[in-house]
């Protein structure tokens, strides 16, 4: 008899327990006066060096060999910047019954945020997908972020966005877009080095990212933001994210079935398609929303882990699935055909 294996325990990523411990840190000893003051320089800092090894990592080369599997690529940021934003600004009709005016306002930054990168990879990978078509879509997804995001922020959120105004499009420019072209420019000369030290600068990318959350939670301390958040606030917004994420999980699959997609496709669909980048939109919301960034990252840090557990467990089923097993089967009789002669010429 086979032994029966137990199931592996749904992960929580090491890192958000280290953004809630920070989270913690900020709560109990925030940055006051000269410290606050200090605190926000270095996250300033932080933020534009952050961009500035994004714009040097990304290969554009590998950007424009994407450009040939062109109708992934525009499903994966329609999904990501069309209707995301849409159920975003659906999401109005629950205040007051679930959320709080800046509870809404930060669900809907989160629909604007770009997708994911390494975790689109990853899950697209662990369920046998095309990964090569989900690397091009996370790298497309973070490249037109950059800009399409501040912008869409600008429209849908307005002077209601909790501190956002024309002058957080200028800090963009000048935070975000400038050093991540500038690392585009001189991505010649070090990316050789970045690659190299990729481990050492992912280290340095999450630091910064543990900084600009310090800074931010600190200032929603000073101000008295974390007043507006009860307990049962909080299990409206877990709620509504839920059912958010689930609405994107099916839309994303059955949605590129009805495309005409295969089913490599569809997992890189699905994985870059519903899920939100905590790394790009930290640093955004910080530089949006000043002293309210605080409510405004909390829906994306929560979203976040739950689209980490939920997809962890989605595609371990999809690389067990019965059709998993036809696609690796029609894939080795092609290959064997190719081999003898017999495949198509």
């Amino acid at each position: 008899m086979k032994r029966l294996r137990r199931p592996r325990r749904t992960p929580i990523d090491p890192y958000v327990l280290l953004l809630l411990g920070t989270v913690g840190l900020a709560a109990l000893l925030p940055a006051r006066g000269t410290g606050a003051d200090v605190a926000s320089g270095a996250s300033t800092l932080a933020i534009a060096f952050l961009f500035f090894l994004y714009g040097a990592r990304l290969s554009t080369r590998e950007a424009m060999d994407g450009l040939r599997h062109w109708r992934l690529h525009v499903t994966v940021l329609a999904c990501t910047f069309v209707v995301f934003p849409l159920l975003g600004l659906a999401t109005r009709g629950l205040v007051p019954v679930l959320l709080t005016d800046p509870l809404q306002q930060g669900l809907l930054f989160l629909t604007l945020v770009p997708s994911t990168i390494q975790s689109s990879i990853a899950f697209t990978s662990m369920a046998r997908g095309n990964v090569p078509a989900a690397i091009c879509a996370g790298s497309f997804s973070s490249l037109v972020g950059i800009v399409v995001t501040p912008l869409l922020a600008a429209a849908l959120l307005g002077g209601g966005g909790g501190g956002f105004s024309a002058d957080s499009v200028v800090g963009i420019v000048l935070h975000l877009l400038v050093p991540f072209v500038a690392g585009q420019v001189l991505r010649r000369w070090i990316g050789g080095f970045v690659a190299r030290h990729r481990k050492v600068l992912g280290l340095v990318d999450r630091g910064s990212i543990l900084l600009v959350v310090y800074t931010a939670f600190s200032e929603g301390m000073v101000q008295g933001v974390w007043h507006q958040v009860s307990p049962v606030r909080l299990a409206g917004l877990l709620a509504v994210e839920a059912v958010l994420l689930a609405v994107m999980l099916l839309l994303t699959w059955y949605g590129a079935r009805a495309l005409g997609f295969g089913r490599a496709d569809r997992i890189a669909i699905q994985f870059a398609g519903s899920k939100k980048s905590l790394a790009s939109g930290l640093p955004m919301a910080s530089v949006l929303f000043g002293a309210h960034a605080s409510l405004a990252v909390l829906p994306l840090m929560l979203f976040h882990q739950m689209q980490l557990m939920v997809c962890a467990v989605i595609a371990k089923r999809r690389a067990h699935d019965p059709e998993a097993d036809s696609a690796r089967e029609a894939d080795g009789a092609s290959r064997a055909a190719v081999g003898t002669g017999t495949g198509p010429r």
